[in-house]
Parts: C-alpha cells; sequence; structure tokens
C-alpha cells in the first residue's frame, strides 16, 4: 500500500484527516467486512475515537460490513455514556464487539524460550503463546485497521503498532509474559525508549504471525493537550513499521517533559472520566515518578478512583499482595504466588510501587474508595476534597507552582499523555 504520513506541531486540521482517510479507503475498493480497532476510553485523549467516526461510514458507503472492537486488554469494557463520548453515536452500538481476554483468543505461534532470555539479558526466560481475538483470523476480514495512540509507555516504551493486537486484542499467556518481562528489566529502561524488550518481543511476533498473514493497517496517532483543547500532531499510516517509528519520533519530541530537577512534592491529577481504578490510575505514578526527589511525595489526585482492578481477578490479586516494593512482589512471584496465569497481577504491582524511594499519597473521595483501603495496599490516603481545596487541578499550572505558603510543587494535569523526566 501507499503509506501516508503527516506531521503538523500546531495541530493536523480535521479537514485534512478526513482527506487522509479517504486517500487510505481508495486502496481498498472492494472491501467487504472491515474491522476497526480502537483503543479504549483510557485513551480518550488519542484521537481515535474522531478517526473511527470517519472510517466507519466511509467503509459503509463503499458497502462494507463494519465491525469496531475497542483494544481493551484486561480493561473493563466501554460503558454506554463512555462509547456515546467516544463515537459520538457514528457507530451503531451492534457493531462493536467487546474482546474478552480469558476467552476470546486463538494462538497464532509461539516465541520460544531461547529468544525471550536474551532480549531480557538472562533476568526472564519463558515461552511465550502469542494470542489474539479469534476474529482476526476467522472473522471474514479483508481490512482490519488498528487505530492508536504513540505515547511513552510503562511497559512497552512507547505505546501502539502491535501493542494494540498482542495486547489489546490479545490473551492471558502474551499479556502477562510481556509484561512480567518489562517489569524485571526494570521499569526505567523501557519508558520512553521505543525498542524496549517487551516491544522487541512484540515486533518477533508481528514479523512472524501477522505481517503478510493478516491485512492489518496501522493508523499511529501522535495527540498534545493545551488546557481543554487536543491537538492531533501527527497522524501516520501503512502496514509496516515506518509510521510508528515516525509516530515514536515525534511523540519522544512532544510526550516527554524534560525537567531541570527533581521536585520535592508532584501533584498530579486523574481524570475521573478517564480513570477509575488504580491498574489504569497508576499512570499517574509511572509517568511521573522520574522527577520525584528522593525522600519526595507524589499526590495523586483521584476524584474517580472506585477500584483497584480493572476486573475482579485483577482487584482481588491487587487487594491481597499490595503495592509493597519490587523485591517482596519478586519474591512472591519466585514462590509461585502468581501462578502461571496471574503473572501480570505481579508486573502491575511492581510498578505502582516508589520500592521506598518517596511516599504515593492517593486523594480519593472516602465513598468511593476508603482510607483503609488505599493504606491496606501500602499507598498514604487522603481526603480528595479536602486536598483538593489546596491543590486544585482546575487553577493549577502545568509545570512548576509556588503555593500561597510558599510551598513548590511541580504540577502534571494529565499524566496519560506523556512522561516526566529528570536528566540529571
Amino acid at each position: 500500500m501507499k503509506e501516508l504520513y503527516c506531521t503538523d506541531r500546531s495541530g493536523i486540521s480535521q479537514e485534512k484527516v478526513v482527506s487522509m482517510c479517504e486517500e487510505l479507503l481508495a486502496q481498498y475498493p472492494n472491501v467487504k467486512k472491515a474491522l476497526i480497532v480502537p483503543p479504549d476510553y483510557t485513551r480518550c485523549y488519542s484521537y481515535a475515537g474522531e478517526i473511527t467516526k470517519i472510517l466507519y461510514p466511509r467503509l459503509k458507503a463503499m458497502g462494507a460490513e463494519v465491525k469496531v472492537m475497542p483494544a481493551l486488554g484486561t480493561h473493563m469494557p466501554m460503558s454506554d455514556g463512555e462509547k456515546q463520548k467516544f463515537f459520538g453515536g457514528v457507530v451503531a452500538d451492534e457493531d462493536i464487539l467487546i474482546h474478552h481476554w480469558q476467552t476470546d483468543t486463538t494462538v497464532l505461534g509461539t516465541i520460544p524460550e531461547d529468544f525471550v532470555n536474551k532480549i531480557s539479558g538472562g533476568l526472564y526466560s519463558a515461552e511465550i503463546e502469542v494470542e489474539v481475538n479469534h476474529l482476526l483470523v476467522d472473522g471474514g476480514f479483508d481490512l482490519i485497521l488498528s487505530v492508536g495512540q504513540v505515547v511513552p509507555h510503562e511497559v512497552v516504551g512507547m505505546a501502539n503498532y502491535s501493542k494494540n493486537l498482542f495486547v489489546g486484542l490479545g490473551g492471558r499467556a502474551m499479556i502477562n509474559k510481556s509484561h512480567m518481562l518489562s517489569a524485571i528489566c526494570g521499569l526505567e529502561k523501557a519508558l520512553g525508549n521505543r525498542d524496549c524488550p517487551a516491544r522487541v518481543l512484540y515486533d518477533y511476533a508481528q514479523q512472524h504471525f501477522i505481517d503478510g498473514k493478516l491485512p492489518v493497517v496501522f493508523l499511529q496517532t501522535v495527540t498534545t493537550r493545551d488546557g481543554e483543547t487536543l491537538h492531533l500532531n501527527g497522524l501516520y499510516i501503512g502496514d509496516s513499521r515506518v509510521p510508528f517509528e515516525k509516530a515514536c519520533e515525534l511523540a519522544q519530541e512532544l510526550n516527554i517533559v524534560h525537567v531541570e530537577r527533581r521536585a520535592k512534592k508532584v501533584v498530579t491529577y486523574l481524570d475521573p472520566e478517564e480513570l477509575k481504578t488504580t491498574w489504569v490510575g497508576n499512570k499517574g505514578v509511572y509517568r511521573t515518578r522520574m522527577i520525584v526527589a528522593d525522600g519526595g511525595d507524589l499526590i495523586i489526585l483521584a476524584p474517580g478512583v472506585r477500584a483497584f482492578g480493572e476486573n475482579e481477578e485483577m482487584d482481588a490479586m491487587t487487594r491481597k499482595f499490595g503495592y509493597k516494593g519490587r523485591d517482596y512482589i519478586l519474591d512472591l512471584f519466585n514462590k509461585g504466588a502468581f501462578g502461571d496465569d496471574k503473572i501480570m497481577s505481579a508486573a502491575h504491582l511492581i510498578q505502582g510501587s516508589s520500592d521506598g524511594r518517596f511516599t504515593i499519597t492517593y486523594c480519593t473521595k472516602p465513598e468511593l474508595m476508603s482510607k483503609e483501603e488505599i493504606e491496606s495496599v501500602g499507598y498514604q490516603w487522603a481526603d480528595y476534597n479536602e486536598v483538593s481545596k489546596r491543590y486544585d487541578p482546575h487553577t493549577l499550572k502545568e509545570g512548576w507552582n509556588t503555593m500561597p505558603d510558599g510551598e513548590e510543587i511541580y504540577f502534571v494535569g494529565t499524566p496519560a499523555l506523556g512522561l516526566w523526566k529528570c536528566d540529571d
């Protein structure tokens, strides 16, 4: 196919996006059945919802049957309200498919143990089954459009590309073991780095089991946010790795904030419409941890958080073991506490801890998540209603703020949109 690339640091116009989508679809005039794979609502700033709203009716007008399957991974399905906000009523509800990561997958092949051992530097060895939703293989689709945002990510370094398929529409083995690979190799080795171990793993699966076998085209976005305004700064479309690489280059420029010194106190805000669990809300930990000073404080304003896990299984594992440090969780992992089927919980719990380097305080609404619950998993707790009077997320400015009493803090309003690093 002819690949399509557009970069505009001031923002790509809606007209240009429509034009690119139409140029893409013109290359597939005979499509009979298409699948669009956008992210879920936790990526509501990805611009993927807008692109889906462009693609869906145009494919329908071409006479194609069209389905939309959000790349949920282990996350909870979108609510009716979230679907309305994300797709704007354009996508018919009966055309939205739900991916069930525990039951809906088929095995494409296996990544050998010696390859996993090699890319981890000997830190982790496991044979990994590559699973995807069976409809990718047997659903009769002659065009699969994977739409998603490239942004710094705690597991895969830079999100999207093949991760949208192998995790977003993946199964237990791949999700569990790729997350553990990344956790054991170290969070800092991944964050913001394009070719970290988990990405090399997904590349192997892409090259061996997707390329030339499934009709996948990737639409990769790069976005920024200015106040309440979302800007689409990059859109890269193609069936090779090149669109992802171009998106990475721009995202590493626009979505990584270099802070000149570490802050004794970092305050970050989790949008209550977007982030409702610590499982996804801990982006507030991953994306800011590199700018928190040793012995400092990370304050997470979390008015919408009401659970730990995105599903009952992960919620139970978090309540059982807690965010109590890398060594503690690795010891439990090595003793078999997570079995073979809940390894991703171990990875998540490792990544969600500061390992004692700084304190993490979750500020929740007590009627949604209690002090006792938060403290039971190893975090400190404060009442959002009280803390937000001092640190109002709607009046603090991005970056450094000096409070009326002279306290200096660093504020991150949307942690999911980037990575904050101190290069000292």
